[in-house]
């Protein structure tokens, strides 16, 4: 009984707030009526909460609201304007109403139903199959032949929902090489929104016309700088055919961002601002920057950007977020955002990769495993002992510049490998755990007093919410394995 009072409400809430969607495309020419829905909504997100509503946030978010000439909601209207009404509208009601309001709320309580890392989004691979051949590319030393099947992806996409996810990744290998079953993924599940990293060489006029059908489809288009760095590493005509994705994208409405790894050779060309105005005037939204990770037999670790390379990208990220910047793009940089997500988001704390074999990884860098969505349900994986050993190590280092368990502190990641006794997950080129830390050890050396450094000189704020089991929420002081590990029979880490 108390299931189908719950989908009767669900089903209400998500009605009215596609009410005030309505309203709010309706009188987009209208700058008061969009003012007051925006305000309407923020009234909504309060009482949805109720006490567990950061009250303090939302009243600056009001107060933005009001103010005619804030950055960011110029900006939000600006891609309400060039969306297609549809895509919009789907957009805001997946990714807005599901997964920001309802789905934040059922993964908190879920996280303490369970005792592990509920992730607010997840990231699967369709394929390992790839029309390309990126240096220095781990995802190429996978093969081409490995697949989810489509009930494996329905699989992870049903009972992700259980648990409250709403938005769902997809990387490979290059997923747009099952654009049949993404499309037929996105019509069964049309309350979720997918978001896939591609190359941009698959996207058609077509394909287009599919997309604003569906309306729950986003994309980010890999890209680096300038023609020539870009086709350096990802090969002739690579440059051409973004820019072609990008125009078709911006002619349909649909709104999409960028993929950007930035390397020792790239860093300077994809933070140019002559190249962000240039992204931005094709319609790219928002971008996602990756360092390069050192990962897989066949990497470069020569292509990691320097120390000093990388305390320039933290000023020149935060820069293009300031008020300071007229740039009508939004980035984010995970290696240095640490701060705003609490660390290292791995591991289900808020995200995960499943593998074109179907192996649950904690992160799509760290190709390491207990467990398969074939033999395992979604929370069976992030109940697994290489999971739930990044659910007692979070965070790996107080210093949120420092977040991760292998870039940044590699020993961290050796340990936790060796007490789960998780696999390798590459079989056509395993690489052990030593081997990928090796190339990250002097890379951490070097960065831990520069980020000592910056993160001295800041002022940081404790969320109100923080995703962390209950030792370090009640000590803000302890990270990693501080704490004393479990001993296990035989484990010589542990003894």
């Amino acid at each position: 009984m108390s299931s189908v009072v719950e989908n009767i409400s669900h089903a209400a809430q998500r009605q009215a707030f596609s009410l005030m969607i309505d309203g709010l495309l309706k009188h987009l020419d209208k700058a008061d009526d969009r003012t007051a829905t925006y305000l309407k909504i923020a009234d909504e997100a309060e009482k949805f909460y109720g006490k567990g509503a950061d009250k303090a946030a939302i009243d600056r978010a009001r107060k933005a609201i009001q103010d005619p000439d804030n950055r960011w909601v110029k900006f939000i209207n600006r891609v309400l304007d060039e969306t297609d009404p549809h895509v919009a509208k789907t957009m805001l009601l997946n990714l807005g109403y599901e997964a920001f309001f309802r789905g934040t709320k059922t993964i908190r309580a879920n996280r303490e139903k369970y005792n592990c890392n509920i992730p607010w989004l997840i990231l699967f691979d369709p394929t390992s199959a790839c029309n390309m051949h990126c240096k220095g590319c781990w995802s190429g030393t996978y093969g081409h032949k490995s697949m989810l099947s489509f009930d494996d992806m329905d699989k992870i996409v049903t009972q992700g929902k259980e648990l409250g996810v709403y938005l769902y990744m997809m990387t490979g290998g290059e997923p747009m090489v099952r654009k049949a079953d993404i499309i037929k993924l996105a019509e069964k599940h049309n309350d979720v929104e997918f978001a896939l990293y591609s190359n941009s060489t698959l996207i058609d006029e077509d394909f287009c016309k599919e997309l604003v059908r569906l309306g729950n489809i986003t994309f980010q288009l890999s890209i680096e700088g300038t023609p020539e760095t870009n086709d350096f590493r990802r090969g002739e005509g690579h440059y051409a055919a973004v820019m072609k994705a990008m125009d078709l994208l911006k002619k349909y409405g649909i709104v999409f961002g960028t993929s950007i790894c930035y390397t020792r050779e790239n860093i300077e060309a994809v933070t140019d601002e002559k190249f962000l105005r240039m992204i931005a005037d094709k319609g790219a939204r928002y971008g996602f920057f990756f360092h390069y990770m050192p990962v897989g037999n066949n990497a470069v670790p020569e292509l990691m950007p320097t120390v000093e390379q990388r305390r320039k990208m933290v000023d020149k990220i935060r820069y293009i977020r300031s008020d300071k910047c007229d740039i009508g793009f939004y980035p984010m940089d995970f290696q240095n955002d640490g701060e705003f997500v609490g660390g290292c988001i791995a591991g289900g704390r808020n995200y995960f990769h499943i593998n074109a074999h179907g192996d649950a990884e904690p992160c799509v860098f760290i190709h390491y495993s207990n467990t398969n969505i074939h033999d395992n349900s979604i929370l069976e994986m992030l109940q697994s002992p290489l999971f739930m050993e990044y659910h007692k190590g979070q965070p790996f280092n107080r210093n949120h510049l420092r977040p991760c368990p292998m870039l940044e502190n590699p020993e961290l990641l050796r340990e936790m490998v060796a007490r789960s006794g998780a696999h390798g997950t590459n079989e056509e080129s395993e690489e052990s755990v030593e081997h990928l830390c090796e190339k990250c050890d002097d890379y951490a050396k070097e960065w831990a007093p520069v980020a000592d450094e910056i993160w001295k000189s800041e002022t940081h704020k404790k969320p109100k919410y923080e995703n962390y089991i209950k030792e370090k929420r009640d000590n803000d002081t302890l990270a990693a394995f501080e704490h004393v590990p479990e001993k296990q029979p035989g484990n010589a880490v542990n003894q």
